[in-house]
């Protein structure tokens, strides 16, 4: 059994924390494939780390490399919340992608992105920096405004369930003014930088390339998404969608202080690898 291998890497002023997963050798079987993943944003992060962690540790069982890493500004990885946003966090997903190239050489490096983390993906790979041979894409935020907006509603209601008293402020701030991007969400910084690409960010700016194939997993009342992947088709993308439905809450678990990992979910994300 190989263990994992924690690490820093990328650029001297901008390092970044992650975990290098081993394959494990096979006795007359060799995988030509290493996987890295993209996390999401947040609370959604949190709640999926452990999740990424067994399903890292399975692939590696058969034999498929794989690297996690945290953000910068977030996890483990150094810098501040406050310096979140996108284009720092598309850099260190290339800054990923090298590593993973270097520790895993002569493979096919496949992307599996959740969220936010789907999102930097589709806008990493569209870089030109870095040559992922597909992407699996879980549920990507494709709208900006909405996804804050989403965030800012569980944040308040997360307010209001926890409070004795609660504030009822958050909750008129929210109903007379819909729109307005969070400064906080879920106990995570939004800075400026990130609310105004958030404000930006609409299916149209976010335009699949022929260079890889594009696997997309989207809830199965998910219509937002499945228009943005048809009309990805439509360009003659080899993207394909399926639907999945899980028993994963992005934000918050059913279970208090335990650490739920769906089988299905694991199941389907590795089964994505081969199809």
């Amino acid at each position: 059994m190989t263990h994992a291998l924690p690490l820093m890497f990328g650029p001297a002023s901008r390092q970044v924390f992650g975990v290098f997963h081993p394959a494990e050798e096979r006795q007359g079987h060799a995988e030509n494939t290493a996987v890295l993943f993209c996390p999401p944003f947040g609370q959604e992060g949190l709640r999926t780390h452990r999740f990424f962690k067994v399903l890292a540790e399975r692939l590696a069982r058969s034999g498929i490399a794989t690297l996690r890493f945290d953000f910068y500004g977030s996890g483990d990885s150094p810098g501040d919340e406050s310096e979140g946003e996108l284009d720092g966090w598309r850099r260190d997903l290339c800054s990923a992608h090298e590593e993973l190239r270097r520790r895993a050489p002569g493979a096919s490096i496949v992307w599996i992105g959740a969220r936010l983390g789907a999102t930097l993906a589709v806008l990493a790979a569209r870089s030109g920096r870095c040559d992922p041979v597909r992407l699996v894409l879980w549920e990507p935020v494709i709208d900006g405004k909405r996804y804050a907006r989403s965030l800012r509603e569980q944040h308040v209601a997360a307010i209001d369930t926890t409070f004795c008293i609660p504030d009822l402020a958050w909750r008129r701030g929210l109903a007379q003014q819909p729109d307005v991007l969070p400064e906080e969400a879920l106990g995570t910084t939004l800075s400026a930088a990130l609310r105004g690409q958030l404000a930006a960010l609409v299916p149209e700016s976010l335009p699949l390339t022929a260079l890889h194939d594009t696997l997309v997993l989207a809830g199965p009342d998910d219509e937002h998404t499945a228009q943005w992947a048809a009309d990805q088709q439509s360009r003659h993308m080899p993207v394909r969608l399926a639907y999945f439905s899980h028993q994963l809450d992005w934000t918050s678990d059913p279970y208090p202080n335990s650490a739920m990992v769906p089988a299905d979910a694991l199941n389907r994300l590795q089964g994505a690898l081969h199809e």
